[in-house]
């Protein structure tokens, strides 16, 4: 029987159905965050367009740490979803209870490089006149940190149990609290302190600890507290931990490593090109997020149903499924994208900029919108590795595609300074890079013996 349809079924089947059944709420779930960016950009552009141009600079710093938490919790999801495949109930309980130790120390370690030592790193590279506002903005928003890790980690659990339906309920709450604050303490509205630039830095930590709040009380009223024993035995467990450790961190590596190359990126845009510039690429930031948020579901899907697939032993069915997973996310990335490029000046209109600004920026966008696409295939392949436990060959096909994309901008954006649209052809190169090495990988290793 479908684990759609049986609910103490931890398994999975290789269908049309079960696939949509898992990516469409976690679709829906990666969206909301996406809103948030968007919210924080568009209530910013009303404040001054250089506090626009700003947020694009400090929003890609805090995803770098960020997404340390969401590499952890991807592997987390996949070791609950390969137990899942084999009925190993206590395993799911015992990984849960580590990775909420481990996730803490990641986010204390986070809090304490980004006020002690990130403000010496990023001197050099940002300009003096926002230097203080980026920094300010910053030591205030990664005091969200630890409970968006909490809260990535709440979802990692819902997920890997087949519970991805759930998941969007804590991300509406985290949106609809984002969008409140963002309204009230930039401009100072409804009686809040006018806090500018910082409102929407402290407007995000809320939502954060909202999200947190409210995906755990999911989990309680759902009564899987009780279901998987989540809340004791924290003790600390060597064997797991080490395991967890050992699976994730290249995945880790692999997530900032990638987020930190996009700062690099956006650091050579702030240094070469103006601020119109600065705050269309701020924008295009977001076109990945909105566009992409059905790309990555589909991402996480793969991940959840190969380590199922996996932990069920049915290995021969794996590359079926990574087949269907790929179809499906091309045609809804393709639909995504066209509606983006059919109606590019509605999407524009949304950071109230004016109209040079909105012509300026449509090139870029055509540009930006056609990596979606090769995003759309290469981040299944590359998440089925995930899946198949091979996290160190993932590790080296991103530092492999990073290399190559830094040598591209480098060489267009510092020596050449070519125009900004072809600067976003990078991630031509850098998805391109992803797709061939992850499926030549997929296809010749030796992966049905890999033991994770």
């Amino acid at each position: 029987m479908e684990a759609a349809v049986n609910k103490n079924s931890l398994k999975v089947n290789v269908s049309n159905r079960q696939i949509l059944s898992i990516a469409l709420p976690i679709s829906l779930a990666i969206l909301v965050p996406q809103i948030n960016y968007i919210t924080n950009n568009i209530f910013l552009g009303d404040w001054s367009k250089q506090a626009l141009g700003d947020a694009g600079i400090t929003s890609v710093y805090y995803l770098v740490v960020a997404v340390a938490g969401n590499g952890f919790n991807s592997a987390l999801q996949s070791l609950i979803s390969k137990s899942g495949g084999e009925g190993n109930i206590d395993k799911i309980s015992t990984l849960f209870q580590q990775g909420v130790r481990i996730a803490m120390q990641f986010a204390v370690i986070g809090i304490l490089f980004t006020w002690f030592v990130a403000p010496y790193i990023l001197k050099p590279f940002l300009k003096p006149e926002s230097y203080d506002a980026e920094m300010a903005f910053l030591k205030i928003r990664v005091f969200g940190l630890p409970f968006l890790y909490l809260f990535q980690l709440g979802g990692a659990f819902l997920v890997g149990t087949l519970n991805s339906r759930f998941l969007m309920i804590g991300f509406i709450f985290e949106a609809l609290i984002n969008i409140f604050f963002d309204y009230s303490l930039i401009k100072g509205r409804l009686g809040s302190p006018q806090m500018g630039f910082n409102g929407a830095a402290v407007a995000s930590a809320i939502s954060e600890i909202a999200g947190m709040i409210v995906v755990f009380g999911v989990i309680i009223k759902l009564k899987l507290h009780k279901r998987f024993d989540l809340f004791k035995k924290y003790i600390y467990n060597k064997p797991v931990s080490k395991e967890l450790l050992r699976f994730s961190a290249p995945l880790v590596l692999q997530f900032v490593i990638s987020l930190a190359t996009w700062l690099i990126f956006f650091i050579m845009i702030e240094a070469n090109y103006d601020a119109d510039d600065k705050a269309i690429s701020n924008i295009m930031r977001n076109v990945f997020g909105m566009a992409g948020v059905i790309v990555w579901a589909f991402a996480n899907t793969t991940n959840t149903i190969i380590s199922n697939l996996v932990g069920q032993g049915r290995n021969h069915e794996v590359m079926t499924a990574i087949k269907k997973i790929m179809l499906l996310s091309f045609c809804s990335a393709l639909i995504m994208t066209s509606i983006i490029n059919l109606f590019p000046h509605a999407f524009f209109s949304l950071f109230g900029q004016g109209n040079d600004f909105v012509e300026k920026g449509i090139p870029v966008l055509r540009i930006a919108s056609t990596a979606l696409l090769f995003m759309s295939i290469s981040i299944v392949w590359l998440n089925s590795l995930t899946g198949t436990g091979q996290t160190k060959i993932n590790l080296i096909i991103e530092i492999v595609a990073i290399t190559l994309y830094l040598l591209y901008t480098t060489f267009f954006v510092k020596y050449l300074k070519v125009q900004l649209l072809w600067a976003w052809s990078n991630e031509w190169i850098y998805w391109i890079s992803i797709f061939s090495i992850a499926f030549f990988c997929m296809n010749k290793a030796k992966w049905k013996q890999v033991k994770s």
